[in-house]
């Protein structure tokens, strides 16, 4: 472990868990980006020569410096941010995308016709349901990873699954720190139609936007809601790139973004029309995913294009692009059987069933809702193995 009492151009990094990759770890070793200092910091980094910061020097630099390039790979560090940092300018946009219903009213000019609203988790019981549109989205108004989300197609529907809605939530509290997921506040809104998309970028230091990545979300049916498949190709990239771009350069346009990565998710009508459906703010995708993937996919490091300003070269990529699909899939646990009560998970049984494995992560699903995640390269005429793997329950590969 090292100490360093110098900051490099204002480039700073947290390390929290519940996951860093090695492709990050090793990013930031390489790159010798600063690591603000806390335990956990130290026992996410352990073994790795890295250069720490302490948690006074870096509020000296926020409140002084605007220009200040900070990435997190975990949500969890925002409560560290709140403590320390959170009179600053950072910190309020931090807010504006981490609170769903500040994020709603942020852009309300734009979409002025898009509808929700607020309620309680001890009000749910008390809901008219005749004055809400049809169908529309539960979900925690500080969340993450689909983590308590809902979709509610009818009044029926809405009485069968409050309870469900409830459940849910009390149990998200288990999982992750108030600042990443607090259900004790639900946002109710539309639902958004079209075909979802996720992607990395940021805002560069004259608050222009950069794309990094984009990746389709495949859902297994319209009322599925969950994270399972996240796809990325270069022709997805190729016909999403100037939409995506379009609705960066008017969130710029509201916020004054500058230096600031974001992971966001948004929906493409048959129109071409755009809706956002939330702003990540701080990091790329979440436990270190789409970054790692873009690297596996197109060949350039996400976390460095960040912190050296640099944009990939798009055509370039498009040029050289072999036809592969590469596949996050998130092995979300969908057993019915809480974690807790599972003894093992057949991890090698999983990947055999697929025809090229880039790489998987265990998780230890007693403490997390996820057995773990995988990388897989995809040939675009063998995507029945993504489809199998996004209807499954993953029964088959526990053992109780």
């Amino acid at each position: 472990m090292a100490e360093s009492n110098k900051i490099d151009s204002f480039k700073l990094t947290f390390l929290d868990e519940p996951f860093a990759s090695e492709f990050f770890l090793q990013t930031i070793e390489n790159l010798r980006i600063p690591v603000i200092q806390t335990p956990k910091s130290l026992e996410v980094g352990k073994g790795r020569n890295l250069l720490y910061l302490s948690g006074e020097k870096i509020t000296e630099v926020v409140e002084h410096h605007e220009g200040a390039l900070i990435y997190t790979h975990s949500e969890n560090s925002i409560e560290w941010i709140e403590n320390y940092l959170g009179k600053t300018k950072f910190y309020s946009s931090i807010q504006y995308f981490k609170n769903k219903v500040l994020f709603r009213n942020l852009l309300r000019e734009i979409y002025p016709e898009f509808f929700f609203t607020t309620v309680r988790l001890d009000e749910i019981e008390s809901i008219d349901i005749s004055m809400l549109p049809m169908p529309f989205i539960v979900k925690p108004a500080v969340g993450f990873l689909s983590l308590g989300v809902m979709r509610i197609n009818s009044e029926s529907d809405w009485n069968r699954s409050k309870k469900q809605v409830l459940k849910d939530c009390i149990a998200v509290k288990n999982f992750f720190p108030s600042c990443v997921v607090d259900s004790s506040t639900l946002i109710i809104e539309e639902y958004i139609s079209g075909e979802e998309y996720a992607s990395d970028c940021y805002f560069d230091q004259e608050g222009n936007p950069v794309v990094l990545s984009v990746f389709k979300h495949v859902f297994a049916s319209g009322d599925d809601v969950s994270d399972r498949v996240y796809t990325t190709s270069a022709e997805i990239v190729k016909s999403t790139l100037p939409h995506i771009e379009s609705f960066l350069q008017n969130l710029g346009k509201k916020t004054g973004l500058k230096n600031f990565p974001l992971h966001i998710e948004i929906r493409v009508s048959e129109e071409n029309e755009i809706m956002p459906i939330e702003v990540n703010p701080v990091r790329f995708g979440g436990w270190c995913t789409t970054a790692d993937m873009s690297f596996y996919s197109y060949g350039f490091n996400p976390y460095e294009y960040f912190f050296s300003c640099t944009k990939p070269d798009w055509p370039e990529i498009f040029r050289r692009d072999k036809g592969f699909l590469y596949s996050i899939i998130v092995l979300d646990n969908r057993t019915g059987i809480s974690g807790g009560k599972i003894r093992s998970f057949n991890y090698k049984k999983l990947t055999r069933e697929f025809e090229y494995l880039l790489e998987v992560r265990e998780v230890d699903f007693s403490k997390h809702p996820v057995f773990g995640f995988m990388f897989v390269r995809t040939r675009e005429d063998n995507f029945d193995e993504i489809i199998r793997i996004l209807q499954s329950d993953l029964m088959d590969y526990i053992t109780i």
